[in-house]
């Protein structure tokens, strides 16, 4: 059975409130043939925001199963889907803001939990400003008023927010207030990272849609059960200029997390690498 034929007209809760039904539904409905279902019964922002007034309680895949548990019931469906996403720098050189996104399918008839990841680059900036040339700097190298902002007088923990800033005539205003409330004369303003005001972010989602449908669309030799995928990789495919290893996959190990089955798939022998991709070669 086609993961299209296995939820074709299942509806799928969906809770969010920062406009993420837009940038799936397409995708998940073409896909595997079901009816996304949105919610926003829910404040979101209880299990964690960006802008730290709020902390997360729990992991970035534990809030997002939370999100579609909740969205379920709101719903009364048996399948949800939910988004988290977190941001830091690059896990290669720690020079970069970066983007992780994870999805959480949850089908409560096959009880089954699938994950779609993806990672990118971020529109994630933050500065301490004093002055409204300042503010005009940081704003064109946020990509400022394609991605909003958010100020608050003194540091990044005040209390007193704005949010959602898309223009230029609200961030000159509310540099205004913040500075007015500040104790030092201090603005903090930073990219706002919710999904709805950052289209970097956006990009990062789909590419995490995609590889959810991917897993869903992937089944099980052994029970048909989707989300059958690759848990383990082994490095070594040569260089096809030098001959050496580099860090790129020659095996892998696709497993089930249902019944537990594993095949260990060694990649084409006639594979090499780019040099690019070689250390060797391009240390």
């Amino acid at each position: 059975m086609s993961a299209v034929h296995l939820y074709k007209h299942h509806k799928v809760a969906f809770l969010t409130q920062h406009g993420k039904q837009t940038l799936l539904r397409g995708s998940l409905e073409t896909a595997l043939g079901c009816e996304l279902v949105h919610t926003d019964g829910y404040d979101t922002d209880l299990l964690g925001t960006f802008t730290r007034d709020q902390s997360r309680p729990c992991s970035q895949i534990e809030a997002a199963r939370q999100k579609a548990l909740i969205g379920m019931r709101l719903t009364q469906t048996t399948i949800g889907i939910a988004s988290e996403g977190s941001f830091g720098m690059d896990p290669f050189g720690g020079f970069i803001p970066w983007n992780t996104e994870v999805l959480v399918w949850i089908d409560q008839n096959l009880g089954l939990e699938v994950h779609g990841i993806a990672h990118g680059p971020a529109q994630s900036l933050h500065k301490t400003i004093q002055s409204k040339n300042e503010l005009e700097a940081f704003a064109s190298a946020a990509n400022f008023p394609n991605h909003l902002l958010v100020l608050r007088p003194n540091n990044q923990d005040d209390p007193d927010i704005l949010k959602g800033i898309d223009n230029l005539a609200d961030l000159l205003q509310a540099f205004d207030w913040a500075k007015q409330k500040s104790i030092q004369g201090r603005v903090f303003v930073e990219n706002d990272l919710r999904a709805h005001a950052n289209p970097t972010r956006q990009g990062v989602i789909r590419k995490a849609c995609d590889n959810l449908i991917q897993k869903l669309r992937s089944r099980c030799p052994q029970c048909n059960t989707p989300g059958y995928w690759i848990t383990e990789q082994t490095a070594g495919l040569p260089c096809s200029a030098c001959g050496h290893k580099t860090h790129l996959p020659i095996s892998e190990i696709w497993c089930c997390a249902t019944c537990g089955h594993e095949d260990h798939k060694h990649l084409s022998l006639d594979r090499l690498a780019d040099p690019s991709r070689c250390d060797f070669c391009n240390p």
